[in-house]
């Protein structure tokens, strides 16, 4: 497969380049460019002005046995937007601008004359003073003299103005300098005030949080403490439960919970209510008092003695009760 685009290209052994034929071309032949209006201009035929910066479709060409140091200059056809009459310009390299021909004329230009003026004012004083040293003195004697006079009438005019005015500059420097010395001094008054605000107010507002945090644990302190001593574990099995409407019949009984459906609970008449007996309360009296005391002062062999008498006792009972 080829190369699509093709960079050596391939060249016989007997190739001539001296035999390919010359494009002859004519020297002054014209190239169609496009370009701006490189300064304002009017045309002669119908008055229409014609802006710098107009884009047109021009004709160039190299104007014959005419240069400027080697470099060649193009000329330039356009035609006006109004009348398409010809206008034509060339290109001056020695001013660095272009030159206007023929069809239109170029518009008034101040400051271009008035620079025109000074470079031939200074290439005429230049001249002279080539090869003339006294006129160099001269002329710098008018030079330092007429920037005295320049420094002079400054100066009066600055009086008369202090005069007319009857301003007092260094006193309004003054006061304008006081004035931002106290505006400075302000600032750093209002910044030092409002930092201080500022601290306070995070100050009182972390002693509120940290006050409303231990009072906040007390409480729940204190609550935890109510509560473990006042409730059992064994409290949900003695209390009462409360009464409860039934949606059918209209009868209050008992809520029932659904543990104790199948288990039931100790207080109730259930089946497991008779298998844990509560213990009361044992009665002291006086006498059973005196008699535990006289029990406590006997020996331990009496003790003894006592209790295998209560066995004999109990075991000839049992002999009885069989005989019968």
């Amino acid at each position: 497969m080829s190369e699509r685009k093709v960079l050596n290209k391939y060249y016989p052994p007997d190739f001539d380049p001296s035999k390919i034929p010359k494009l002859k071309l004519p020297k002054d032949r014209q190239y169609v460019v496009r370009l701006m209006a490189p300064f304002n201009m009017r045309c002669k035929t119908c008055g229409e002005y014609i802006y710098k910066g107009k884009k047109f479709n021009a004709r160039k060409e190299t104007v014959q046995n005419e240069l400027y140091m080697g470099l060649p200059i193009f000329r330039f056809y356009i035609k006006c937007t109004r009348c398409l009459a010809e206008i034509t310009f060339k290109t001056d390299p020695e001013n660095t601008d272009y030159a206007m021909e023929h069809g239109a004329t170029r518009n008034f230009q101040a400051e271009k004359l008035i620079e025109e003026e000074e470079k031939r004012i200074q290439q005429e004083r230049d001249d002279e003073e080539l090869n003339n040293p006294m006129k160099v003195l001269e002329n710098r004697t008018k030079d330092s003299k007429l920037e005295m006079e320049v420094l002079e009438n400054l100066q009066e005019l600055k009086e008369l103005n202090q005069r007319q005015a009857q301003v007092d500059f260094e006193g309004m420097i003054d006061q304008y300098r006081e004035l931002e010395k106290r505006e400075r001094e302000r600032e750093k008054e209002e910044d030092e005030r409002e930092t201080k605000e500022m601290l306070e107010r995070v100050l009182i507002k972390r002693l509120r949080d940290s006050d409303s945090d231990s009072e906040h644990e007390e409480e729940s302190s204190s609550a935890q403490l109510k509560k473990s001593s006042t409730d059992k574990p064994t409290d949900i099995l003695t209390d009462e439960k409360p009464l409860e409407v039934a949606s059918a019949g209209g009868v209050k009984r008992a809520k029932v919970e659904s543990w104790e459906r199948s288990v039931g609970t100790l207080g109730g008449r259930g089946s497991l209510g008779s298998l844990v007996v509560r213990k009361k309360p044992a009665v002291v009296h006086p006498c059973s008092t005196a008699s535990t005391a006289v029990n406590t002062s006997k020996p331990a062999a009496t003790q003894n003695g006592s209790s295998s008498l209560s066995l004999l006792g109990a075991y000839s009972d049992s002999d009885s009760n069989d005989s019968e």
